[in-house]
């Protein structure tokens, strides 16, 4: 995770309340996307499909509008994504974020 972003609401009182829990969280963000084989890019797809697969439909808006901001993703490579959600977590999870997906892109 870049530049400490993160998208849990509750994050902020953990900042702000347990500062030694919010650096081992900056700490395990750094870890996980260290883009040691993987690059960052499509750790972030994955992180995408994750949040999607979950409906967590801010969640899922913060995801899209990051990942289309840092790397110029396009609609079709976010739908390609999305494919694996619709096998993988079934209609109501793809079409949650397909409704998100059109929503930010269609502004």
């Amino acid at each position: 995770m870049k530049d400490e972003v993160f998208y849990s609401k509750g994050m902020k009182h953990v900042k702000e309340d347990y500062p030694d829990l919010y650096k081992e969280n900056v700490s395990l963000n750094e870890v996980a996307f260290s883009g040691k084989v993987l690059d960052y890019k499509t750790q972030k797809l994955i992180a995408l499909g994750i949040t999607a697969a979950n409906s967590d439909s801010r969640a899922v808006k913060n995801q899209i509008k990051s990942t289309m901001k840092e790397f110029k993703v396009t609609k079709d490579e976010i739908v390609d994504v999305l494919r694996v959600v619709l096998l993988i977590a079934g209609k109501p999870a793809f079409m949650n974020a397909i409704n998100i997906l059109y929503e930010l892109t269609e502004k």
